[in-house]
């Protein structure tokens, strides 16, 4: 038996493997073509007068194919000479079959896991599939689970912590004084990657910038906060609200007055995530 990844198409490599074979005591010299057949049909060749030690070989019509699938799934499953009669059913001297264990000593077992023959294994076995016994077992801890704490919370009523930096609902702030921050630098408009913000200004009579127009499509933002990091006075910010779902596409698309009404409600929850983040921007 030999391993399919040890196994090259060249000669030389082919009797390196056969060097290393735990049975080379027992060689036999073949006068044909050898091939050797592997599960996924691939084969390996080699000239006429190699010398072949199968340390344990197995022909498919004595075992059958199954059980050559089923258990050498990936070694050799099939050493066999062209010409009938030299290595096959007509010489069976050269055909030694063993059982698994000495199959596993040799080749990694990959394949389903044997059961036990004990009689403990087969009553337990049996237990399960006449008796139920897996059924109850999982009837039990769901059970079990109707007496703990439960790890869910009555949302909408509660609601999980949110950390300072969440990114949701976009929101334009005012100053104490009532003044809105924005002085129209249109940073957020050049640095957003999504081209979703939408700035027109003009200057007043103080000589201060102030917007005439400040449009967010809220269907093109990716919330990835690089307005809020480019504003200089903190304006324009992303706030905690993440409930603003809309029946309609319209609704998506804020201007100036809903980015203000926005800012004035949460306000004191912006205001705070910014003072415990300030550190660290």
């Amino acid at each position: 038996m030999f391993d399919k990844s040890n196994i090259c198409t060249t000669q030389n490599a082919l009797q390196q493997t056969l060097q290393c074979n735990a049975a080379r005591q027992t060689q036999i010299p073949l006068e044909m073509n050898v091939l050797l057949v592997y599960q996924n049909a691939k084969d390996c060749r080699c000239d006429r007068g190699v010398t072949a030690a199968p340390c344990v070989c197995y022909h498919r019509q004595v075992v059958g194919a199954e059980f050559l699938h089923s258990v050498m799934s990936t070694a050799l499953c099939l050493l066999y000479c062209s010409r009938p009669g030299t290595f096959g059913v007509n010489s069976p001297a050269f055909v030694r079959h063993f059982s698994l264990s000495v199959q596993r000593g040799m080749y990694k077992y990959v394949n389903a896991k044997e059961l036990p023959l004990d009689m403990r294994s087969i009553t337990d076995r049996a237990a399960q599939t006449l008796l139920w016994t897996e059924l109850f077992r999982g009837l039990g801890m769901t059970m079990s689970y109707l007496f703990r704490e439960p790890a869910t919370i009555n949302y909408p009523f509660e609601k999980g912590p949110l950390s300072p930096r969440f990114r949701g609902e976009h929101a334009l702030r005012r100053y104490p004084n009532g003044e809105e921050r924005c002085i129209a630098c249109k940073l957020c408009e050049a640095v957003c990657p999504a081209q979703a913000i939408t700035i027109e200004a003009e200057t007043r009579a103080d000589g201060s910038r102030r917007t005439t127009r400040y449009d967010i499509d809220m269907t093109k933002c990716i919330y990835c906060g690089f307005c809020q990091e480019a504003c200089p006075v903190d304006a324009i910010v992303e706030g905690p609200n993440f409930e603003f779902a809309t029946e309609t596409h319209e609704e998506l698309l804020y201007n100036k007055e809903k980015l203000l009404n926005n800012g004035d409600q949460w306000e004191s929850e912006i205001a705070a995530n910014i003072n415990a983040d300030y550190l660290y921007r």
